[in-house]
């Protein structure tokens, strides 16, 4: 898979993409990256990025071909019938993908009966974590993603919405791509306006940012810092972990028998880590760490220590010791692509 990968990693097409059914179509650059299918403008400006693993086609064998992610068909790409090169090689990984995904059959029930029967002889002795843990170590990568998916849009029951505009989407990639040094490369960020808590990590690398810290701030290293702190965080509790912890033995075996996660232990988990009751149970991050990974962002960590005790009493190590503490070697975002964030849920 990895050597079709770099095979077509230097492919380009040009194509139609429409964000939702009620924006219009607009022309893009479409290149195929690491595992994902990468959407950028005619500026070579990244718009999005689609999971080839997620990757659904509408209307195969038909032209134009029209793709769009699994579970989301209002998001489409269409690429002409002079790109056929492209959808050769879009067709291919897919197949190589779909041809590694388990396969139904006897052997696989076979052999997942017994694992679950292992699971089940064992789990009366074991922690609860251990029935997790193996539960984790089994799950591929684009399961996890699809989780995290899945718990987001239970989110947005208690959050509302998504903020989703285009212009402002490109920025959110660009803010993760500026956390790259502490961020996952696939990092995911998502804005949503009621929430009562500032910022939340979610299974396959996706996060939930509260507006308030785009609108409420005058500058962005706010938002970054949270960013920095919550990533932190997740590193040292899994969301995954806290996820299937939640959820209880009996929906982890579902997740290993049938690969998805019951509506209401996602929307139970989905509830709590919103009201901020998930994040009661969690050690803070120690400054020491946090300082650490404000300098290797290149990040000022005073606007963030400000932001949670505007006395700064509690967070006065992160101040006085801030890494930065004139000005950091590159700003968070460019002032025009800040204020565009910061409009992102307006309207």
């Amino acid at each position: 898979m990895s050597t079709a990968l770099r095979k077509y990693q230097r492919l380009e097409a040009t194509a139609l993409w429409r964000p939702t059914p009620e924006e219009q179509r607009r022309e893009v650059i479409v290149s195929i990256g690491d595992a994902t299918l990468v959407i950028t403008d005619m500026q070579d400006r990244a718009l999005t990025h689609w999971s080839l693993p997620a990757l659904q086609r509408a209307n195969p064998g038909n032209w134009p071909a029209l793709y769009h992610p699994d579970g989301d068909s209002g998001e489409t790409l269409e690429l002409a019938e002079g790109e056929e090169e492209m959808v050769a090689a879009i067709e291919k990984l897919r197949a190589a993908i779909e041809k590694r995904r388990p396969r139904p059959g006897r052997l696989r029930w076979w052999m997942m009966g017994l694992s679950l029967s292992s699971v089940l002889a064992v789990g009366v002795f074991w922690l609860p974590g251990a029935v997790v843990d193996h539960t984790i170590s089994v799950l591929a990568a684009s399961q996890k993603r699809a989780l995290g998916e899945a718990l987001l849009a239970e989110a947005e029951g208690f959050s509302g919405q998504r903020c989703q505009k285009p212009a402002q989407g490109a920025v959110l990639t660009r803010l993760a791509e500026r956390m790259r040094p502490i961020a996952p490369d696939t990092l995911d960020i998502h804005v949503v306006r009621d929430s009562q808590i500032e910022v939340a990590m979610l299974p396959g690398n996706l996060m939930l940012l509260n507006s308030r810290l785009l609108e409420d701030h005058e500058v962005p290293d706010v938002a970054a810092g949270y960013i920095i702190a919550e990533l932190l965080r997740a590193g040292s509790n899994d969301p995954l972990h806290a996820l299937l912890s939640d959820s209880g033995m009996l929906a982890n075996l579902q997740l290993l028998a049938t690969g998805t996660l019951d509506a209401t232990s996602l929307r139970n988990h989905a509830e709590a880590l919103l009201s901020g009751a998930r994040g009661a149970t969690v050690q803070p991050t120690p400054d020491e760490a946090l300082l650490m990974a404000f300098r290797t962002a290149e990040v000022k960590s005073t606007p963030y220590a400000y932001a949670v005790d505007v006395s700064g009493e509690t967070t006065l190590a992160l101040i006085e010791a801030d890494p930065f503490p004139q000005a950091a070697p590159r700003p968070v975002l460019s002032d025009a692509d800040w204020l565009r964030l910061q409009a992102i849920c307006e309207g």
